[in-house]
């Protein structure tokens, strides 16, 4: 069946909540196993299709200093305030077996603002040698703490499927030329 492993970086709950409804939807196609980020291993090994997601922070992957500032200004404590997705590419070493890859980020809806941390952590990803199978994926959130907005967990459960398909469909072989 395959093993998949859901990486996530969250300050407010609100991308946990999405990498969970991630992985219900792979688990119709894929072994899935979620991670925070503080937690999720240095190497991958056994792992054939890897998903990764955290919040966009001033414009990319939170660094030590935006997690700070979060923390400071939550209403309660953050979930992922020692490391964060920057870190744990870092540390991250280069698997020795095919990885297909998949990426996604929280963001406020409004305003619409630039930046990406799923586009920044798939560049990281890709130079470890990952092949993504499908284009980074933004989910919203209402303002700075959330909520989610509205049927995005709904659209992470479909995506995750899509992303299980789309594995499924080109192959990790196909993946690692």
């Amino acid at each position: 069946m395959g093993t998949a492993l859901v990486v996530y970086e969250s300050m407010y709950g609100n991308t946990e909540r999405v990498a969970q409804a991630i992985a219900e939807g792979l688990r119709d196609h894929v072994d899935a196993i979620v991670c925070e980020v503080g937690v999720a291993p240095d190497t991958l090994p056994d792992i054939e299709l890897l998903v990764v997601g955290g919040p966009t922070h001033a414009f990319g992957m939170s660094r030590a200093s935006t997690r700070e500032d979060a923390a400071r200004s939550a209403a309660r404590p953050v979930l992922s305030g020692r490391r964060g997705l920057r870190e744990w590419t870092e540390a991250l070493s280069a698997p020795t077996t095919p990885v297909a890859l998949a990426t996604f980020d929280t963001k406020v809806a409004r305003p619409r603002l630039p930046g990406s941390a799923a586009h920044a952590v798939a560049r990281r990803l890709r130079q470890l040698g990952m092949r993504p199978v499908c284009s980074p994926e933004t989910f919203h959130v209402q303002g700075r703490e959330g909520p989610l907005s509205e049927g995005e967990l709904d659209r992470a459960r479909d995506w995750g499927q899509s992303v299980a398909r789309q594995w499924r469909r080109h192959g990790s072989s196909e993946l690692a030329g």
